[in-house]
């Protein structure tokens, strides 16, 4: 078994078809599929299901995926640290980012850039709960997510920045307080939320819940611009945090009381030691 077999495999895998794994390794389909037939023969066991619809993985094939994943991601560790042992860093950096969370990471990354020009950078952007399993796969190498504690777990962390979540709302909505709003009368707004699995959506589900108020989901979205969007039209309020919220200079802020959601963004990256790459962009994030 090669490196290959295993990289055809994942590729396979991720893309969700031959086809699309052969453009991702810029090789011809049949290529691909020959790889992937000589590891099963080797094997012996199907890693894939084939119909004229769709390549599904097997039981053997959702086995063999994670191992596969694991001896790829230490190939290139190994290739990196024999690199970096001789000044000169290369290969691919993948960072896992939640919509919105920058902080200081653009500086970090083009610091990284300037010292280290043969790094590529992939910045995938997704859903906090997607970063979280991409994280635990291999498939990322590190995150700028909010997680809490408890998803924490088995992961290296340096805090970044911890600030509160505001109400965001149209200037055509009439709110009481010019300063706060609680959680009672927040709830009986219309409300622009995030879809599961966002952090945002997480920690407001969780402050709601400890001030014993329901709220009125009118709206779910997978975007910032479009929640703030949705809010300038006065169609719902949205909780967002500060450094988010004023983004939006038109939109009226409000604290909630008496305890307002917190948003605390961390960088992290597995167990162990960190990657060179890792390592370096550590070295250029501030302290």
């Amino acid at each position: 078994m090669e490196l290959r077999h295993m990289e055809a495999v994942v590729a396979v895998a991720e893309a969700g078809g031959f086809t699309a794994a052969a453009r991702r390794l810029h090789v011809v389909q049949s290529a691909v599929s020959g790889t992937v037939r000589a590891l099963e023969r080797e094997l012996g066991v199907p890693l894939f299901e084939r119909t004229s619809h769709r390549v599904a993985l097997t039981a053997a094939g959702e086995a063999f995926l994670p191992a596969a994943r694991a001896a790829l991601q230490a190939a290139q560790q190994a290739r990196a640290a024999a690199e970096a042992a001789g000044g000169e860093l290369t290969g691919q950096l993948t960072i896992g980012v939640m919509q919105g969370v920058w902080l200081d990471l653009h500086e970090a990354l083009a610091g990284l850039r300037r010292a280290h020009p043969r790094i590529t950078v992939r910045l995938h952007q997704a859903a906090v709960a997607d970063i979280r399993q991409a994280l635990r796969e291999g498939r990322v190498d590190a995150a700028v997510v909010a997680l809490d504690s408890q998803q924490q777990r088995g992961l290296v962390v340096r805090q970044l920045a911890g600030e509160e979540m505001l109400l965001a709302a149209s200037p055509h909505r009439s709110l009481d307080d010019a300063e706060s709003v609680s959680y009672a009368e927040a709830g009986r707004l219309p409300f622009v939320d995030f879809a599961p699995g966002w952090a945002i959506r997480a920690e407001v589900d969780r402050a709601f819940r400890a001030a014993g108020v329901e709220r009125d989901s009118a709206f779910e979205v997978n975007d910032i611009v479009a929640a703030s969007e949705l809010v300038r039209h006065d169609v719902g309020v949205c909780v967002l945090p500060a450094s988010i919220a004023e983004r939006f200079p038109d939109l009226v802020l409000r604290r909630l009381l008496p305890r307002p959601p917190r948003w605390n963004v961390v960088f992290v990256h597995p167990g162990g030691p960190a990657s060179p790459a890792v390592a370096a962009l550590l070295r250029l994030l501030p302290p």
